[in-house]
């Protein structure tokens, strides 16, 4: 019986590149979305092409009420979750004096609540069949690269990384709980508002002189799930071609 995964914030940047992965493998994909609903569409369809089964689902994911009803959707058609990859997330990014509490809570409730509550849900059945993985896509932002302007999703990703090794433990033996920390990641969204004075900048701190693809994270999302990945748990693993150097 094929195994299902579910990313959270899927229709399109890395979400969608590792739903396709999966797909590739043959995997039950679930794509959850909120606002991406052409995105979510069209992935929906190039999944099914590869002959993976998939479902695409609506929902806010610091939603309690929406969180269950999307995961009470997936049990009916594929019995559960066997890998949840907690991907939403949101960055308000403004400069520090213009930065509402409003903001910052909305931040946090996206970014850390959505993984607890995702989380706490797929937890039971993963107990049941004694087998689970839960990946966490967190961001360098979290550990040592810091931007006032987005200091309420660098905070939620310091905080998502310490989730990361509760749950780990929570959860133990049977549930492995891992994050990743991606770097600078080239997807639309990430370079379309960038000037080229400043990617030039982060580029130099980056050993590789390269952003990162989606797909690069992908991978790595790939290689936790699989079972030679086993022994890898409560653990953040960077993927930033050696970032370092940042104010």
């Amino acid at each position: 019986m094929s195994k299902t995964i579910l990313v959270t914030g899927s229709a399109k940047g890395i979400g969608a590149e590792v739903i396709k992965e999966f797909a590739k493998l043959g995997y039950n994909c679930v794509i959850n979305y909120l606002t991406s609903l052409n995105e979510a569409t069209l992935l929906k369809e190039e999944v099914e092409k590869m002959n993976a089964k998939c479902l695409a689902i609506k929902a806010d994911v610091s939603s309690e009420v929406e969180v269950d009803e999307m995961f009470n959707q997936i049990e009916s058609v594929f019995g559960g979750v066997d890998i949840l990859v907690n991907n939403a997330a949101i960055d308000l990014s403004n400069i520090f004096e213009k930065k509402s509490a409003e903001e910052f809570k909305k931040t946090l409730d996206v970014n850390v609540v959505g993984a607890f509550i995702t989380s706490k849900r797929a937890y039971p059945y993963m107990k049941e069949k004694k087998w689970g993985r839960i990946i966490n896509i967190s961001s360098t932002n979290g550990m040592n690269t810091y931007y006032p302007m987005c200091i309420d999703y660098d905070a939620s990703k310091a905080a998502l990384n310490s989730l990361t090794h509760n749950l780990s433990i929570q959860f133990a033996p049977y549930v492995n709980v891992n994050a990743i920390a991606p770097g600078f990641i080239g997807t639309s969204s990430e370079l379309e508002d960038y000037d080229k004075e400043f990617l030039e900048l982060e580029l130099s701190k980056i050993l590789l002189r390269r952003v990162g693809e989606a797909k690069d994270v992908a991978n790595l999302v790939k290689f936790l799930a699989s079972d030679e990945a086993s022994y890898i748990n409560n653990t953040i693993i960077r993927i930033d071609g050696g970032q370092y150097g940042s104010e």
